[in-house]
């Protein structure tokens, strides 16, 4: 049994050492390194933007992969074509896809920043905010207090203490 099985697993891998694999032709309508990069980024954001705001992309009627292809007056085929192109050649895609990461790290970097900005703006209007709600508290606090001790000494005047 184990020699007819050691033969099956031989045939097998024979016939599976045989296959040729085809390099995809350079498409005629090549995507460049750097657009491939933009569009990847902006692939990236959209995906990102789906996770969180799923409802409100479909509200506006945006259709990622459409609005991604339109803003970068490509076609799926012609993206298609090129993803398998740069795909086969490891070291341009694993120098493209860097790329794309750094990219989407310096995009992250910059709204880190706005966001401190936009969160330290608000701190400082907030704590403006509370100074005058607190100034108008204690200005009605003040009105109150001298209209109890009058009031209070009225009362212990008629009381007698």
């Amino acid at each position: 049994m184990s020699i007819k099985h050691t033969t099956i697993l031989f045939m097998l891998l024979v016939l599976t050492s045989c296959y040729e694999v085809k390099t995809p032709s350079k498409p005629d309508n090549l995507i460049s390194e750097d657009n491939m990069v933009n569009i990847l980024v902006d692939m990236a954001i959209m995906s990102s933007a789906k996770g969180v705001n799923k409802s409100k992309i479909e509200k506006n009627g945006i259709v990622p992969d459409e609005f991604i292809y339109k803003n970068n007056n490509i076609d799926s085929l012609t993206f298609a074509q090129s993803n398998a192109y740069y795909a086969f050649n490891t070291k341009k895609y694993e120098a493209i896809c860097k790329r794309v990461i750094d990219s989407l790290t310096i995009v992250r970097d910059k709204y880190n920043t706005i966001q401190l900005k936009e969160k330290a703006e608000k701190k400082i209007k907030d704590s403006i905010k509370r100074a005058q709600t607190n100034k108008e508290k204690r200005k009605n606090y003040s009105k109150n207090i001298k209209g109890n001790a009058k009031r209070d000494f009225r009362v212990d005047t008629l009381i007698g203490r």
